[in-house]
């Protein structure tokens, strides 16, 4: 998306939902109908993110609305990959998840230079991406890269879905803020992200009797705020209780 105007020529994307990799090809297919076109920049120095805009050709803002909202609805319908393959009953959604974070950011102590509203914004649409590419993990041996790009391709897809400008340019902000790690609102959002997976591990160990050391183990050492590091420090010290 950056740098660029993109014209999304139709008000319908329905990729399969069969796998991943099927899924991602149907982004592609579906981009092949977007006309890009260079738009005039004066500052060639300045941030893709901060480039960008979109425009539809005819829907109006409420079709779009609701193309957009219907493509977010798979958010709720796919579950996530780790604690499927982990045996779990009734795993969680991803929209589940987001919105727990978004949760969190809301109850959280005000920390100072920490603008509250963006990251109940940014927890929500952190991985809204997946509503199109599915929740990847490490364990499907895809490169960090190439998860990257293929969740930016889904992301400028839905943004030209949505075709309001200013909010299409506004998740796509927030986005590239939370997978570039580079405000202090995104690092409390990373933060919630890591406390949210180990205390829904919590919850599945306590409910279904599993073992999910493995997710508690992945996340030591790897918060970045104070907020996260107490959190996480309950959370474990629960479990410790337990045993």
């Amino acid at each position: 998306m950056g740098g660029c105007r993109a014209i999304y020529k139709s008000s319908s994307f329905l990729p399969s939902l069969v796998s991943t990799q099927t899924r991602f090809e149907s982004v592609s297919r579906s981009n092949s109908r977007i006309r890009m076109a260079t738009e005039p920049n004066g500052d060639t120095g300045a941030s893709s993110k901060n480039q960008c805009s979109t425009t539809m050709d005819s829907p109006s803002s409420a079709s779009s609305a609701i193309d957009f909202l219907s493509l977010c609805h798979r958010l709720k319908t796919t579950k996530r990959t780790g604690w499927i393959r982990r045996g779990i009953q009734d795993p969680e959604s991803i929209a589940d998840h987001m919105y727990r974070m978004g949760l969190m950011a809301l109850i959280a102590a005000d920390i100072p230079g920490i603008n509250r509203d963006r990251c109940v914004k940014m927890a929500i649409v952190h991985d809204i991406a997946e509503a199109i590419v599915g929740d990847i993990t490490p364990s499907d041996g895809v490169p960090k890269e190439e998860k990257s790009r293929r969740e930016q391709e889904a992301l400028d897809h839905m943004c030209m879905l949505l075709g309001e400008r200013s909010r299409a340019k506004e998740i796509y902000e927030l986005w590239m803020e939370y997978e570039e790690n580079s405000s202090p609102e995104a690092k409390v959002v990373k933060d919630f992200d890591k406390v949210e997976m180990i205390l829904q591990a919590l919850e599945y160990e306590n409910e279904q009797g599993k073992d999910l050391d493995e997710f508690f183990q992945s996340t030591a050492g790897k918060f970045q705020t104070d907020v996260g590091k107490a959190w996480a420090a309950e959370i474990n010290a629960r479990r410790k209780r337990k045993e």
